[in-house]
């Protein structure tokens, strides 16, 4: 058998907004923007390279929704971005705007560096330490 998860939910109040930071900053690929009812659309983004896990941008839509915006994790890295070169992904996403919320620094497991997406969820970009 085999199982992997193919879709996280990540939780925006703004379809447009979340796609203008994923895709635009983040130069994550669009892989579908489907118009449902009530407004709702079904928007999936996955980073450049990537074919297994997605993340399925879901505006909210009450009150207990807006609340988790940006805290899906309780104040912790949310998810995390590995790249096959950290610095010329550092670099480009700085001039894109996104906010890292601390220096690259070097542990044990790779290079990182933790940001911020617009809403709060914090992220950490790493290039891990080749075994």
């Amino acid at each position: 058998m085999k199982q992997q998860i193919c879709a996280i939910t990540v939780v925006v109040p703004d379809y447009d907004e979340a796609l203008r930071f994923y895709v635009g900053a983040l130069g994550f690929d669009l892989v579908e923007d489907t118009p449902l009812p009530d407004a709702k659309r079904w928007v999936v983004v996955t980073p450049p390279g990537s074919s297994e896990t997605r993340l399925l941008l879901a505006r909210a839509d009450n009150d207990r929704r807006t609340m988790a915006i940006g805290n899906q994790a309780g104040g912790r890295v949310f998810l995390f971005l590995q790249t096959d070169d950290f610095d010329r992904d550092h670099t480009a996403m700085t001039m894109a705007g996104v906010t890292f919320l601390e220096e690259p620094r070097d542990d044990a497991y790779g290079r990182v560096a933790v940001f911020a997406d617009p809403f709060g969820n914090k992220w950490d970009l790493i290039q891990p330490t080749v075994v």
